[in-house]
């Protein structure tokens, strides 16, 4: 006779963090703010597209950033140089940000004079994905050094992204990385993911992303 009980904790947590980005998605509706959750692996070049980004719709758009990290606010201090409103997050130890935890940050950012707020998630490919952060809307980066079998081995962040930014394509002929191949492995996972070939750098593929994500927010704001 077994003289112990067995308590599904992570699905409990996980309804209760569902149900919590429920309400920061109705309250973000409401203040007219939309979220945007960047994700990728450390390296890809998430704070250069982020300015990139910034770049091209700081005179469109109200832009606030939320930079998570386990510690530093190195990238704080590089997004305040852009002149958007910024506030640094640490997860203390934490790999994710959960809807609790961003709404924290969207109450330390303050949402008022914010039109469009992005969270760039702690840099990694499975914990971030498996948690709801009542963003609107979730982007990836994906790096060309990286590898185009990603969606093969991290199947859920490509599932669960809205937007897959395949970021460095300057430097493609340098790696054997196969473009198609990768959008074939992510589209067999989330037939409707949009995937824009970018670099952050020089900047190729970002107005295109840019336009996704102005029609985005302008539709969620209005």
């Amino acid at each position: 006779m077994e003289g112990f009980r067995v308590l599904e904790i992570k699905k409990s947590v996980f309804e209760n963090n569902d149900r919590e980005a429920d309400i920061v998605r109705q309250e973000l509706k409401r203040d007219k703010t939309f979220l945007l959750n960047l994700m990728s692996s450390p390296g890809s070049g998430k704070t250069t597209t982020l300015k990139a980004t910034i770049a091209a719709l700081k005179d469109e758009l109200r832009i606030g950033v939320m930079e998570a990290d386990i510690d530093s606010d190195v990238d704080a201090a590089t997004i305040e140089k852009t002149g958007a409103k910024v506030i640094q997050l640490h997860t203390g130890g934490m790999c994710h940000l959960d809807a609790g935890m961003t709404r924290q940050g969207l109450v330390g950012l303050g949402t008022d004079d914010v039109d469009l707020a992005i969270l760039e998630n702690v840099g990694n490919l499975v914990c971030p994905a498996e948690f709801d952060t009542g963003a609107v809307k979730n982007a990836m980066i994906l790096s060309v050094p990286e590898g185009h079998d990603k969606p093969l081995k991290y199947p859920l962040m490509f599932t669960i992204c809205d937007v897959l930014l395949i970021n460095k394509i300057d430097v493609m002929p340098y790696f054997d990385f196969d473009l198609e191949e990768c959008s074939r492995y992510a589209k067999k996972l989330n037939p409707n993911i949009k995937i824009i070939p970018i670099s952050a750098r020089n900047g190729d593929g970002i107005d295109e992303w840019a336009d996704w994500l102005r029609s985005e927010v302008n539709a969620w704001i209005r």
